[in-house]
């Protein structure tokens, strides 16, 4: 009986061979549940409400990472890990998989002008492991390590990003 893949399944599984072939092959990284967090966000962030996540009081969403991170200090400890993992997982994708839409999102007249999203999105994963979370599905260490190789996980992508605009799909 062969299983019929919906869209959504599709996807996942694009992304998920890609990740892999990419980070495994290519760039000599082997661990499943880094990649896996990696192909996960590709697949959250199709949605462009899940770009776009974190909301203020009002339930405005907050674009900035500036306004994101005023957000993250004005929250109790399981909200704050949460929020600084989507900033550092924010950054990651515009670093890695649209670098070039950062001239946009960093313009003059945003809070964000100053900021730099590789640096900010390390320190957004770092304190994201620290802050203790039993219920999270995301192990501390996998944060850390999105922390601590960050510009790998960023050239990854952009190297994903690459492969799928060819219409390349790795055999799994």
């Amino acid at each position: 009986m062969t299983r019929v893949l919906t869209g959504s399944h599709q996807l996942r599984n694009l992304f998920a061979a890609l990740t892999e072939q990419t980070f495994q092959v290519e760039f000599g990284v082997a661990d499943p549940a880094l990649i896996d967090y990696l192909s996960e966000l590709l697949v959250r962030f199709v949605r462009f409400e899940s770009i776009f996540r974190v909301r203020d009081l009002f339930g405005r969403r907050l674009e900035e990472v500036a306004d994101m991170l005023l957000q993250a200090e004005e929250c109790e400890s399981r909200p704050r890990r949460e929020i600084h993992r989507h900033i550092g997982d924010f950054t990651l994708f515009w670093t890695g998989v649209y670098p070039e839409a950062l001239k946009q999102l960093r313009r003059w007249d945003r809070k964000d002008a100053v900021l730099d999203y590789t640096a900010q999105g390390k320190q957004s994963y770092l304190i994201a492991s620290s802050i203790d979370n039993e219920d999270s599905p995301i192990p501390p260490r996998v944060l850390r390590r999105l922390s601590d190789e960050f510009e790998v996980c960023s050239t990854g992508l952009r190297r994903v990003r690459s492969e799928w605009e060819r219409g390349r799909s790795p055999r799994r």
